[in-house]
């Protein structure tokens, strides 16, 4: 799917989100709704259904380094794009909504930004339901109790529905760096030494 160099350079940090990147969750949260409200296919549970499928090829993209290798490549023309995308939704049962955004996003050319729409897009909701965003960016993938005692330690300090955005970058090298509203918390083991350093040279 991608050369074995591309792989190892991979990285799961995903940018903040752009504006297109926005506009394109706001009109794929815009189709939920039209599904939700009315019409002889009302579904009311389509924006939950969405946010799940985007979730876990979001989960996907985080986990799976030749995948996100293949989706940061440019090399690869739309149809090699398709083919392989498609066959990653299939896999994972992804729904047709968010199969057409895929599709939509590799006919603009933009499917190396898949991560930052499903971001924006869990990050719009959350408004919408009166929740917090919080993203958190560990050296590697946080299991299910590290995010079940985070999300107590995010309630205890007052955040209350939280919902967690996730993030890996294997150059904090440990710990945690957590950022909520305009608040960043950073407990990751290379601001440790950073500042163990600056101490040093203080008192040299």
């Amino acid at each position: 799917m991608a050369s074995a160099e591309t792989v190892a350079s991979a990285s799961p940090h995903v940018p903040s989100s752009s504006g297109i990147a926005k506009r394109y969750a706001l009109a794929l949260l815009a189709l939920a709704d039209d599904k939700r409200q009315g019409g002889p296919n009302q579904d009311p549970g389509s924006t939950d259904r969405i946010a799940a499928d985007l979730d876990r090829l979001f989960a996907l993209w985080r986990d799976d380094a030749p995948f996100r290798a293949f989706v940061a490549d440019p090399r690869l023309d739309a149809v090699a794009q398709r083919k392989g995308a498609f066959a990653v939704l299939d896999r994972a049962g992804i729904g047709g909504e968010v199969r057409n955004l895929v599709g939509v996003l590799i006919a603009n050319r933009r499917l190396a930004q898949l991560p930052q729409v499903a971001q924006a897009f869990g990050d719009q909701l959350a408004v919408r339901r009166g929740q917090q965003a919080a993203t958190v960016i560990s050296a590697h993938p946080l299991s299910g109790t590290q995010r079940t005692q985070l999300a107590a330690r995010l309630t205890e300090a007052g955040y209350s529905g939280v919902k967690l955005s996730e993030q890996v970058d294997p150059s904090i090298l440990g710990g945690l760096i957590v950022r909520i509203g305009s608040r960043l918390y950073d407990n990751s083991i290379k601001s440790k030494l950073q500042r163990l350093q600056y101490v040093m040279k203080g008192a040299a």
